[in-house]
């Protein structure tokens, strides 16, 4: 399978390039600094210079020709304000699928969060900053524009709070209604709910989906728990 992950060079989107390379896949990593291929070409990853926020979907295209699947995992990052949340976290996973539809990629990965049912529905919990809200915004709006596209067989993961624990490869999974309610089962919380999980089981899951079709249509729920990620899977799939 060959891969193209928007926010290559950011902490998930490297774990996530050496996850799929060492599965024996084909990665291609977008990134926006010539300072950052090296990175990315030592774990054997091949580079593409793209910037989400300059770059037309025409351009982002002819980028993804040869793909099987993209994944978005970039992120304005740390710092950033609430402009850069929507210009990156919103609209960069827009343009993506703008270009992916373009390029006939059909299998579209969402790396969104937990938290953005609070903000599809305005119920702002009161720990949430004004940052962290904007981002949540942001994410919500970008997986209601990515459910809107029949031409692309899309999966969003919503992981919990990230931490940089070596990963343990055990997971929970849950999947969300479709109406952007909330995870089946007990274990969701009001509010945000963000309990955590590591970047590295992040990178896990998103490998799994990637090669799991079953996934395509699916909301899922992300945390860390006391199942290995295929069996977690599995469970929700069965």
């Amino acid at each position: 399978m060959r891969t193209v992950i928007a926010g290559g060079h950011g902490q998930v989107g490297r774990r996530l390039a050496r996850t799929l390379v060492e599965r024996g896949d084909d990665v291609v990593a977008f990134v926006r600094s010539a300072s950052q291929i090296t990175d990315l070409t030592e774990i054997g990853a091949h580079v593409a210079l793209v910037d989400l926020e300059e770059d037309d979907a025409v351009a982002v295209s002819f980028e993804l020709d040869g793909a099987d699947a993209v994944v978005f995992a970039a992120g304005a990052g740390p710092g950033s304000g609430a402009e850069r949340k929507d210009t990156v976290d919103r609209a960069g996973a827009a343009l993506l699928a703008d270009a992916a539809e373009r390029a006939g990629v059909e299998r579209y990965v969402l790396l969104s969060s937990r938290g953005t049912e609070a903000a599809r529905s305005d119920e702002r919990p009161d720990e949430i900053d004004d940052t962290f809200w904007a981002y949540l915004r942001a994410k919500a709006a970008a997986e209601d524009d990515l459910r809107a596209r029949d031409a692309l067989r899309w999966t969003v993961v919503r992981p919990g709070r990230l931490t940089d624990e070596p990963g343990v490869g055990l997971v929970a999974l849950a999947p969300v209604e479709d109406d952007g309610g909330r995870p089946r089962g007990k274990r969701r919380k009001a509010g945000a709910g963000r309990e955590e999980v590591t970047r590295d089981d992040v990178a896990l899951v998103i490998a799994a989906v990637l090669h799991e079709p079953r996934t395509a249509g699916l909301v899922i729920d992300l945390v860390g728990g006391d199942r290995p990620v295929d069996e977690a899977l599995d469970g929700i799939l069965s």
